[in-house]
């Protein structure tokens, strides 16, 4: 077993019924905004308060407004002593552009404190840390916030929530209010039984992190991946670059959602994705357990980043530890 040191684990406090919620939009455009108003009602039906961030449906080019104006919506909803989750609007593309320079400890655009930042003034990230929720793009966020010791929640979005099944609904609140969670069951590829610290996230995002100040220490964690509308060679291509740059040495497990809309493209010779997958990941000596419900395109189940939890690759199940 390895001794792998991981970040001190900072879990939000549960959140309750009237509770102030902001929605943020740090990655993509909104452009679903039927489906951006049922998911908002969704939460506000299990009476939470949600506010929407200043300029939340901006545009500028493919992303939901310019890179500051996006930091300063995470800003100011990481600052307000009130609000107490982080809702994210969409995915797509951007939430990265936004972290360059980002400090969580002082919730903090630069590198520095600022002037008005008193000396001995204990920091938002220990005095009022808050749960953020997302997944495709706001990856990113999720995987910088675990590398400073703060959970966070692998899940729908703002355009998706509305489009999930009762049971998956069910399974957020529950993560978020403090519930136990059910077992996720899928194919397990044989290999027994790790525990580790789960990092979810989706597979293009997260390799396009690797060798920067947001790739997390993967000793000791059982990774969680799904994607979307990637050919199988290019995902070939992705986790190619994972065993080439030496991530995955110390990873104990390895989960796998959904990989939707990966087909490869007409009349080209081309490996399934299913292929893919046990060739680039079958042969590593961890436990793998495949076809679990998350991700794009189907029941996308809430997972927590950063707990404890345990793989079982010869029964197929993921089994998150309750949330304290």
């Amino acid at each position: 077993m390895s001794n792998a040191q991981y970040p001190s684990k900072i879990v939000p406090q549960s959140l309750k019924p009237g509770d102030l919620l902001q929605v943020i939009s740090p990655s993509g455009a909104l452009r679903e905004f039927e489906s951006f108003q049922k998911g908002v009602e969704i939460w506000r039906s299990r009476g939470y308060q949600v506010e929407l961030a200043s300029g939340f449906d901006d545009k500028w080019g493919y992303l939901a407004g310019q890179d500051e104006n996006r930091r300063h919506q995470l800003a100011t909803a990481w600052q307000k002593l009130q609000c107490r989750g982080i809702l994210c609007a969409r995915g797509g593309f951007g939430s990265a552009r936004i972290l360059e320079d980002w400090v969580w400890t002082m919730g903090e655009l630069s590198p520095s404190p600022s002037a008005s930042q008193a000396v001995g003034t204990p920091s938002p990230l220990l005095t009022n840390p808050k749960w953020l929720i997302g997944f495709s793009d706001i990856t990113a966020l999720l995987w910088s916030l675990y590398t400073v010791g703060i959970s966070s929640v692998h899940g729908p979005v703002m355009t998706t929530l509305a489009s999930e099944p009762e049971w998956s609904i069910q399974r957020l609140f529950d993560l978020v209010e403090g519930r136990p969670l059910a077992p996720l069951e899928g194919d397990g590829w044989g290999g027994g039984i790790a525990s580790g610290i789960l990092l979810p996230a989706n597979l293009t995002v997260a390799t396009h992190l690797l060798g920067t100040p947001l790739q997390p220490d993967m000793d000791g964690v059982i990774l969680a991946w799904e994607d979307v509308t990637e050919a199988p060679y290019r995902i070939d291509r992705l986790l190619t670059q994972w065993r080439m740059s030496g991530a995955l040495q110390k990873v104990r497990g390895i989960a796998l959602g959904r990989f939707s809309r990966c087909e490869p493209p007409p009349n080209v010779p081309s490996f399934t994705i299913e292929e893919v997958l046990r060739d680039r990941l079958g042969n590593l000596g961890i436990p793998v357990v495949s076809g679990l419900p998350f991700g794009h395109d189907g029941p996308n189940a809430a997972l927590p980043v950063g707990v404890k939890v345990t793989l079982d690759a010869d029964r197929g199940l993921l089994d998150c530890t309750q949330i304290e």
